[in-house]
């Protein structure tokens, strides 16, 4: 293993640059040539690399987003687009590649494994829905972030005695919902994995007014409904002044958390390593706080489970 590249593709997500800075300097470490990619596949298959050495990554670790930059790619998944990409990586003498990013990235480095290129999966993706691994990096900056607009909007919704619902991102996945609300203490929390009673939240909401409660947050995730809906239902159903805040691209923003930039860091250096040692079609992930690596395969077949019981927590201890 000679010379390696690293690209971040898919949506971007708090603690990429921490991975490619630990990409770079633990390949740098072990006399590994390293290029950087820009803009994902696309940019893989257009020729867009150029070196990069220690000072390429110095500064990066706290900035958010990936100074890589990213896209997504219709082309590259035509067999077509693939062969332009592979013919690519000969042309620079490309011996490994190193993807960040989520299902839809680990599926372009499964097909480029598939035709000889050996690619190492490293999960970055906001929404932690990778069912492999317990966390995917960003995912906690995401919820720190959304955690901090649930606090600021208790504020100004107990000074107008009102509902807030609170929109995040989650299109098939409601962990953020769950962590930050969970968090937060909101009152409801709406998933896409658990159905939800419009009704029997509005009774609850109800019944902690007339305990003197003037203040609720509820949580939705963007794939179980719209923010908008809800609050309009529970301003109907029980007479109560809502306010409807979507957040949207915010929580992909931000610098990462510390367990963001370690975890990212820790990932990087393993997904190397897997180069070095001659593994491919492999991504990294981390379960009880132990890194490890395994088939990109296996990995992508893996059914992820939601926390009922995290989500049964929150409604016990939002009484």
């Amino acid at each position: 293993m000679k010379r390696i590249a690293v690209l971040t593709s898919g949506g971007d997500a708090p603690g990429m640059n921490a991975a490619v800075r630990a990409v770079v300097r633990y390949s740098v470490y072990n006399n590994i040539e390293v290029y950087g990619v820009q803009r994902g596949y696309k940019g893989l298959m257009e020729g867009d690399l150029f070196p990069m050495n220690v000072s390429s990554v110095g500064d990066i670790i706290q900035r958010g987003g990936t100074i890589l930059k990213t896209a997504r790619s219709l082309e590259f998944k035509t067999d077509e687009g693939q062969n332009d990409a592979i013919n690519v990586l000969n042309v620079y003498k490309i011996d490994g590649l190193v993807v960040i990013g989520g299902d839809g990235s680990f599926r372009g480095a499964q097909k480029l494994s598939e035709k000889g290129v050996p690619a190492i999966g490293i999960p970055g993706t906001i929404d932690n829905d990778l069912a492999y691994t317990d966390f995917s990096i960003g995912f906690d900056t995401a919820v720190n972030t959304a955690l901090d607009a649930i606090s600021k909007l208790r504020d100004t919704s107990s000074s107008h005695e009102r509902v807030s619902i609170v929109e995040v991102m989650g299109r098939n996945c409601g962990d953020i919902a769950l962590y930050a609300g969970l968090g937060g203490g909101a009152e409801a929390i709406i998933v896409p994995e658990v159905e939800y009673d419009i009704d029997e939240i509005c009774k609850k909401l109800i019944d902690s007014k007339q305990r003197g409660k003037t203040q609720s947050i509820i949580v939705v995730a963007e794939g179980a409904a719209s923010a908008t809906t809800i609050g309009a239902l529970i301003s109907e159903k029980s007479g109560m002044d809502t306010r409807t805040t979507i957040l949207g691209h915010i929580q992909r923003g931000g610098s990462p958390s510390s367990l963001d930039r370690i975890l990212a860091s820790r990932m990087g250096a393993m997904a190397v390593e897997c180069l070095i040692s001659g593994k491919k079609a492999r991504v990294i992930g981390i379960k009880e706080n132990k890194i490890f690596d395994m088939d990109i395969d296996e990995a992508l077949k893996q059914k992820r489970v939601f926390d009922k019981d995290m989500h049964e927590l929150s409604k016990i201890l939002s009484i």
